[in-house]
């Protein structure tokens, strides 16, 4: 099969989302042709390269939503009103607010507002498709006016009649760079529509093109989400953001969200969580498809086979350093286990995640100098605190798995989480854990570990004390989360349910390529499902019957021509 791989701000680029598993899928997709679509988010990212790629990838094309030239196209009086239009229904459906008997705080799908974001968006699409792109306009004053308008309604959000000039451009502004993918060049038989299948490996922009492709050439779109886009804008949405705005731009990604779910052949998503927000989204449920996140175990196999070495009475805090870890709610917690346990030891071991996470872990520093002064055994002993700040590559932690292997208990202290890579890992390590109850991880877990409430010191203290105090337990509940990570978590085990999902999906779509015979006649069934797959039955069908290699030599076959996207293709050619 032929894939197209849509990403944003991922792979193939050297930093950024979703980069290791892509590659790990194509990689472990050989047998598949892979075409990339990449929206890269920042100069640099584009400036750092590409990773190296395998040969199954057949070509790169990108397109930045961080900077946007004039795109040069002209509008006539026509298409300028067909964009004014088009894009009055789309800030109509934005302030929209809920059917009366509608739950207020449920993100209802379904209903006109839903409908109308819809076909304004397919409109939208095809008004750039024929003139050659829609950035300009979508900057316009005329853009401006026709939100403002939507805004003024008499039923609009009453967030979004407070909106002012300042709110106004801020909307747009976005509003364009989200819509940025319909002025793209992807869609023509050359592009995406040459593909079998547009697997985007995200929600919300990077679907996108997907969507665009399906509904100009009937191309079957495959959303994966290991974290849900609208989630993400939810939490990622400053509190210093103006209210209009925030109301306008969470109506846009809700609805967003709704179309892709809706228009999506299968979305997988990473974990139960991931899927109940996007049934509460409006998901089909018989489309959603769990799929977890596969992770190289290889890597910590020496350490989950070997025999338990680590210190009895060491924790083990492994991630990026930032406020949603919480690591001030395990410091506190660790003052409790030291009471009891004087000779207990903390291990954080981390990279503190931008500006935010820096000032975050000169913090936590600053209060483990507090709670834990220096200690020295002796009058003429050097002092020694008791918590330990280190990161990857250092010699205390040369790698990942020398991190784990150093702690008899791994701890997970977030309050906001969204599938526990940590935790994973340390599975993998053959590690017992202990974790806060949020996001996918009693999912991961799976029984193998305690969990406690978020934000509880002393519920975590507790059970940290609880596992350092029985080592037979933290044994048994180590060999069961390791032998459940191995069965749930590997990359081997990700990439073959994507294959089976793709033969699935494929199977089901309808056929694009059109036989027919000399006389203009269609072929029923000239092109079943089957014809995706490689072998000598993807030769065209006559109307005897028999595939053409099943002739007797020299006896005459009449003539069968393809239309459609594509010429027939002879099995012996790769069909």
């Amino acid at each position: 099969m032929r894939i197209g791989l849509l990403t944003e701000g991922g792979y193939p680029y050297v930093s950024g989302d979703t980069r290791l598993w892509c590659d790990r899928l194509v990689r472990g997709l050989g047998q598949h042709e892979f075409d990339i679509y990449a929206l890269s988010r920042t100069e640099r990212q584009e400036t750092e390269g590409w990773v190296p790629l395998p040969p199954q990838v057949a070509r790169v094309r990108t397109a930045p939503l961080w900077t946007a030239g004039d795109d040069g196209a002209a509008q006539g009086r026509r298409a300028r009103r067909r964009f004014t239009e088009a894009y009055a229904e789309l800030t109509a459906a934005l302030c929209t607010p809920p059917q009366p008997g509608a739950a207020q705080d449920a993100p209802g799908m379904d209903g006109p507002e839903a409908d109308r974001f819809g076909s304004a968006l397919y409109a939208l699409a095809e008004l750039a498709r024929d003139a050659g792109g829609l950035i300009g306009a979508l900057r316009s004053e005329a853009a401006v006016r026709a939100l403002e308008q939507a805004c003024r309604a008499p039923r609009a959000l009453q967030a979004a009649r407070t909106a002012r000039v300042p709110e106004l451009l801020h909307t747009v502004a976005h509003l364009e760079r989200a819509l940025r993918p319909l002025s793209l060049d992807w869609y023509e038989d050359d592009g995406l529509g040459s593909v079998d299948l547009c697997h985007a490996t995200a929600g919300g922009t990077a679907a996108l093109p997907g969507l665009l492709a399906r509904h100009f050439t009937g191309i079957p779109l495959l959303v994966t989400e290991y974290g849900v886009q609208l989630r993400a804008h939810y939490l990622g949405t400053s509190h210093k953001t103006p209210p209009a705005v925030r109301a306008l731009l969470a109506c846009f990604h809700r609805l967003l969200a709704a179309e892709v779910y809706h228009r999506a052949a299968c979305v997988t998503p990473g974990n139960t969580h991931a899927r109940r927000w996007q049934e509460r989204c409006g998901a089909d449920r018989d489309k959603l498809r769990t799929v977890y996140p596969g992770m190289e175990a290889s890597r910590f196999a020496e350490v989950g086979e070997a025999a338990d070495r680590a210190d009895p009475r060491t924790l083990v805090w492994v991630g990026r350093v930032e406020p949603a870890k919480d690591l001030i709610c395990l410091l506190h917690a660790f003052a409790v286990i030291r009471k009891e346990e004087p000779k207990a030891r903390l291990w954080i071991v981390g990279a503190p995640a931008g500006a935010e996470g820096t000032a975050y872990l000169g913090q936590c520093r600053a209060l483990a100098a507090q709670l834990f002064p220096d200690e020295a055994d002796g009058v003429h002993d050097i002092g020694d605190n008791p918590v330990s700040f280190e990161e990857i590559g250092g010699p205390e932690a040369p790698d990942l798995a020398d991190a784990y292997a150093a702690g008899a208990v791994v701890v997970l202290s977030s309050v906001v989480e969204g599938f526990p890579i940590s935790l994973v890992e340390a599975m993998f390590c053959g590690r017992a854990t202990v974790s806060t109850d949020v996001g996918a991880v009693v999912e991961v877990i799976g029984g193998t570990g305690l969990v406690v409430p978020p934000r509880n010191p002393r519920a975590l203290a507790e059970a940290c004390l609880a596992l350092l105090r029985d080592p037979e337990r933290r044994e048994r509940l180590g060999a069961a989360a390791r032998a459940r990570a191995l069965e749930l978590f590997t990359v081997e085990q990700n990439v073959a349910a994507f294959h089976d999902l793709y033969l699935e999906i494929v199977s089901h779509s309808p056929v694009r390529r059109v036989l027919v015979d000399r006389t203009g006649e269609p072929l029923p069934f000239g092109a079943p499902a089957e014809a995706h797959l490689p072998g000598r039955w993807t030769e065209p069908r006559l109307p005897r019957g028999r595939p053409r290699w099943a002739w007797a030599p020299g006896e005459a076959t009449p003539p069968v021509r393809a239309t459609g996207l594509q010429e027939a293709v002879p099995a012996a050619k790769g069909a």
